[in-house]
């Protein structure tokens, strides 16, 4: 069995392209662009929890950091570096190999530079701190939403939802919606380039983790408002639609802007090829409020708001 050290030296140090000192010494040296403002987010997530015990170790090790890469998106931030500490048992060569694998394929994608971390012996944890960089005054917030604000969500939202629900055998999906609901569960895609398109346009944004509408209520806590939703093509019953609304796991951009924006943001999702849908307007009202009607206009009062880790 390997040491820790041999471990962490073919596994998880590489060339960094960023970075003074990277993985190896006692701390790590990076050299902030200047001028700019430092982000930083911590993530942590827990077999049981946050992913199943048999999940592929390469998915989960690209998983790992993709998480962290969408409060990035959500900060508007360019991510930079990330430091990584891993609870594992005994560990599998093989295993930890292509978790290191899985991680360092999202790394090169978005660019990022591994800096350091730490591995200790118990249940399997892991838990990613990631820095990026904005202009000063740029990042993204929650607090900043206006009322008569339009609502927007980035992607196909439930789609991981209904991968797990999947997987624990509370639905059957066919193919091709399978695959679809298991690469955006297992492997999903951060929205950084969109979090830097809407530098200066946004008004309000957040990461959908915990569930759109659970997401969304932190934004209009924080602003202080009210939203009306009547949600485009939204399921008509069921687990679909409790997916939709309430299920975690989405990492898609949830964001307010000015509504004289809208045909802006219709631009914006032609040029990122990335589907933007409007979903409602904020209003002035009660802190937190949700109003999310049908297409006949019929109230809809969901079961849940999304995910809470102590509930």
């Amino acid at each position: 069995m390997p040491s820790e050290f041999e471990l962490i030296n073919h596994c998880f140090k590489r060339p960094t392209r960023h970075t003074v000192l990277g993985v190896g010494d006692d701390g790590a040296l990076i050299s902030p662009t200047p001028g700019q403002e430092l982000v930083i987010s911590t993530d942590l997530l827990v077999e049981g929890t946050h992913f199943l015990a048999d999940t592929n170790a390469e998915d989960l090790g690209w998983k790992t950091l993709a998480v962290n890469l969408s409060d990035m998106a959500a900060m508007g931030a360019q991510p930079r570096w990330a430091t990584l500490a891993a609870v594992l048992p005994a560990p599998s060569f093989d295993w930890i190999e292509a978790f290191s694998r899985g991680l360092f394929d999202c790394a090169d994608h978005y660019n990022i530079d591994l800096i350091g971390g730490d591995t200790t012996r118990g249940p399997r944890a892991f838990c990613v701190t990631i820095f990026g960089e904005a202009p000063p005054g740029q990042a993204l917030r929650r607090n900043g939403a206006k009322a008569g604000d339009s609502i927007w969500i980035s992607g196909q939202p439930g789609r991981a939802a209904l991968g797990l629900a999947h997987l624990q055998r509370r639905t059957t999906l066919r193919e091709p919606d399978l695959a679809h609901c298991l690469a955006a569960l297992h492997r999903p895609q951060p929205r950084i380039e969109l979090g830097l398109a809407l530098r200066g346009i946004a008004s309000a944004a957040i990461d959908v983790s915990d569930g759109l509408l659970a997401d969304l209520g932190h934004i209009l806590e924080q602003s202080n408002l009210t939203a009306r939703l009547h949600i485009p093509n939204l399921p008509p019953t069921g687990l679909a639609r409790d997916c939709w609304l309430s299920g975690g796991d989405d990492y898609e951009l949830l964001f307010t802007a000015a509504a004289e924006l809208d045909g802006a943001m219709n631009a914006l999702a032609n040029r990122l090829e990335l589907a933007l849908t409007r979903i409602g307007e904020t209003a002035a009202g009660t802190p937190g409020e949700l109003i999310l009607s049908d297409d006949d206009g019929e109230l809809i009062t969901p079961a849940r708001r999304g995910y809470d880790h102590f509930m």
